[in-house]
């Protein structure tokens, strides 16, 4: 399975100005540059955060951002650790059943956060297709966390083949980020964050221009990028139990 989640679409999710592949007016990006520069100020002032590598971002064209996952607070980081020029175009891809739930929580995450559902358990390589080309099109830089969900005891847990079905075959570059910090800020399990030490470590773009159509070439994608946040993990002096060299 690429991806994993009891909850169907609610009917208004359909709507264009809600689904995963709809084109955001002028103004909406005018308004997401003021959320995530608003967002940055935010996470700056309660946390101390620690960045490496920003000079990986690509500034210009698509892109996907992939990272671990063990707390709402990482979309946050992401966002608010991007340069000016991209929070525009910064459109995390997000749980359905957590940001989506009803009309006025679903008007706000697409306007002024810029989410996008992903409906994990109806999500089909014709969904995905239609992705892609909404973020060639719109020259987006989408934030995708391959595990599928939040870790609840803040370990990486395995990459699901979807974001290699998402680039495969495409030169849309990925760029693999590990968090660190963010699951004792913030675990699953409570409602609000606390302060505390949040690290960013941002690697090397990867493209998969050569890979295949097929599972197997996902699944590979899935490992490479995989592989490639455990060794920026390793760089923050985080291991995933059993990885130890």
């Amino acid at each position: 399975m690429i991806f994993s989640s009891p909850s169907l679409p609610a009917p208004w999710v359909d709507h264009p100005r809600v689904s995963p592949d709809r084109k955001p007016p002028a103004w909406e990006h005018v308004l997401h540059h003021l959320t995530w520069s608003l967002v940055r100020v935010g996470v700056f002032h309660r946390h101390q955060l620690s960045i490496r590598g920003a000079s990986h971002l690509p500034l210009e064209g698509p892109a996907v951002l992939v990272a671990n996952h063990a707390s709402h607070l990482d979309t946050l980081l992401l966002g608010a650790s991007l340069p000016a020029r991209l929070r525009a175009r910064f459109s995390p891809l997000a749980a359905g059943d957590t940001f989506f739930r009803n009309p006025l929580q679903s008007w706000l995450s697409s306007r002024c956060l810029n989410l996008r559902p992903l409906w994990r358990n109806r999500l089909q390589p014709h969904a995905l297709q239609r992705l892609r080309e909404s973020l060639v099109e719109q020259q987006g830089l989408f934030l995708l966390f391959p595990e599928g969900t939040r870790s609840r005891d803040g370990e990486m847990g395995r990459f699901k083949p979807g974001i290699g079905m998402l680039v495969a075959g495409t030169p849309i570059p990925v760029v693999p980020c590990h968090i660190r910090g963010t699951h004792q800020a913030w675990p699953a399990d409570h409602r609000l964050p606390s302060r505390g030490k949040l690290e960013l470590r941002i690697g090397r773009p990867q493209c998969f221009a050569d890979a295949p159509a097929g599972s197997g070439a996902w699944r590979d994608i899935a490992h490479r990028l995989e592989d490639a946040v455990v060794e920026l993990g390793r760089s923050t002096g985080h291991q995933r139990p059993g990885l130890a060299a």
